[in-house]
């Protein structure tokens, strides 16, 4: 059974930075493509972030509506993964969920990230306010 433990998330004032975390029990997560996304209440849900797996290559792509403000990584000998949010403003509050493809070696789907995600945490809230 594959259970994600996410971490970080608060209450940040606009332009402050958080880094979320996200690590797995039941699944190594450095092989599967991983994704992080948010969902802001009565919103749809918005990929903000996708990892290919280490040995799908690696790559790292970040939605462009942050791209310049929010970073994700990894880091293998934790087997964790990251995203890195900077300069954050009110419109970045939402809910934040990492997810994984359960597929070995795979990697971010170049049309929708969140397809083949088949494993999801619970999230972590992250409000941005003053």
């Amino acid at each position: 059974q594959v259970q994600f433990v996410e971490s970080g998330g608060g209450l940040v004032q606009p332009g402050g930075s958080l880094r979320l975390s996200c690590a797995a029990s039941g699944l190594t997560l450095e092989y599967y493509a991983v994704g992080w996304f948010r969902q802001a209440p009565g919103k749809e849900r918005e990929a903000v972030a996708c990892l290919n797996s280490n040995n799908g290559g690696g790559d790292t792509f970040v939605a462009e509506s942050v791209k310049g403000r929010f970073i994700a990584s990894r880091d293998s000998a934790r087997d964790t993964v990251f995203l890195q949010m900077n300069n954050l403003n009110p419109d970045d509050t939402a809910t934040y969920y990492c997810a994984a493809n359960a597929d070995y070696g795979s990697t971010c789907n170049v049309i929708d990230w969140s397809y083949s995600m088949y494993y999801w945490g619970k999230g972590t809230l992250v409000t941005v306010s003053s």
